[in-house]
């Protein structure tokens, strides 16, 4: 199961990975049973409580894949060509037509194009077809039995109690992924608990089997973070000559008039449309790679799932399910970076006075930063992009 996306999962997730390990003083029947008395305490069912009765010990696969560290980190073209295939595509053409009904009276009410939201689905579960085997009750209670973060999965399976509580989906119904992420739109609870929508009026929020609730649900929390219905997400572009790569990456955003007047186009040369909106500019592959001009829609798939990877990629899904062609300028044989690369890196980056943090093999924003300012020094490109090139440059 891959690791999916609501918000604050994604968040979580990208610190898991050197964390140290604690022992729980409690025993887990013991931690069960104070549970047991604070979800009682807030008033949940002795009938729903009944569900802790089968949680057995903190389940050891919930744990691995936790502490799982991954060998290689993963390139945009990988990324990409794994979620976005001829297949995905048609399948996701077919449901469009299939569900337009539906689609259109959600897009009516909450203003999110059905092609963006059939995109969400399918990068979120493959349309549905895979969701995660795990109780979320168990994977939730190995997760909060853990000191690590105990707090914070603590909060999350006492709202799992709670929907059940509320007779939204029975506790051996309640399937997801082995961080707790639920259904079809690998919802958090507490994400669950603040946005579902009851679309086909049974009185419950079933994002695992109705499709009213979950295109309900997924527009809700898009339009609640700030989704535009009268705007893309955004555009492949091209980029003139000696470009500024320092404007690149979210933190930088200009006017399209002010993207036009630095030379930014069509890929086909043709001036980009100028309207009243701000954008990015997204270089997911370094500067011999592909460029995006992100929009605030970009951002708004960036809550659910704060990856710049994910949010290119559920907009150029959803571009390709309305007839838009491929990304033109797609890097050839991009080389992946072992997680021992980037450490490496760091470590010299770090050496040569560009300071990238304590070495950890991931690539965030203070790495990037420090990426900047030694191509700065070697005045190349500065992209920011931690590419196999710039260690062999660092090791010289």
């Amino acid at each position: 199961m891959r690791l999916s996306g609501t918000l604050l999962l994604a968040f979580l997730l990208a610190g898991v990975i050197s964390t140290p390990v604690y022992t729980q003083e409690k025993s887990f029947e013991d931690w069960i049973e104070e549970l047991r008395i604070e979800a009682s305490s807030l008033g949940i069912s002795e009938s729903t409580l009944v569900a802790l009765d089968d949680l057995e010990a903190p389940l050891e696969r919930v744990l691995e894949l936790d502490n799982s560290q991954p060998e290689f980190v993963q390139t945009f073209t990988r990324y990409l060509s794994l979620r976005i295939t001829p297949n995905q595509i048609s399948r996701g053409q077919g449901l469009l037509q299939q569900h337009a009904t539906l689609l259109e009276e959600v897009r009516q009410r909450y203003g999110v194009q059905p092609h963006y939201l059939v995109s969400f689905w399918a990068v979120e579960s493959n349309y549905g077809r895979s969701t995660g085997g795990f109780s979320v009750l168990q994977a939730l209670a190995t997760l909060a039995y853990d000191p690590r973060r105990a707090e914070f999965f603590r909060r999350e399976l006492l709202t799992a109690l709670r929907i059940i509580d509320e007779g939204h989906i029975a506790a051996s119904s309640m399937s997801g992924s082995w961080a707790g992420a639920m259904g079809q739109l690998q919802f958090m609870p507490s994400i669950f608990n603040q946005y579902g929508v009851d679309g086909d009026n049974d009185g419950r929020v079933d994002i695992w089997n109705s499709l009213p609730d979950i295109f309900h649900s997924a527009a809700n929390f898009l339009s609640q973070s700030g989704w535009q219905g009268d705007e893309r997400w955004g555009r492949e572009v091209l980029l003139p000559r000696n470009f500024d790569f320092s404007l690149t990456g979210t933190r930088t955003r200009k006017s399209l008039q002010e993207w036009q007047d630095l030379g930014v186009t069509r890929v086909d040369g043709s001036p980009i449309p100028i309207a009243n909106m701000n954008a990015s500019l997204i270089l997911p592959a370094g500067a011999a790679g592909p460029a995006f001009l992100a929009y605030t829609n970009f951002r708004t798939t960036m809550t659910y799932n704060p990856s710049t990877f994910y949010a290119l990629t559920v907009g150029h899904l959803a571009d390709r399910y309305t007839g838009a062609g491929p990304i033109q300028r797609m890097p050839e044989n991009e080389q992946a970076m072992s997680v021992a690369d980037v450490r490496e890196l760091q470590e010299l980056l770090n050496a040569s006075g560009f300071d990238s943090g304590v070495p950890d093999g991931r690539v965030g924003r203070q790495t990037r930063s420090a990426i900047r300012d030694f191509q700065e020094s070697r005045e190349l490109p500065m992209d920011g992009y931690a590419s196999a090139q710039l260690l062999n440059n660092l090791r010289n």
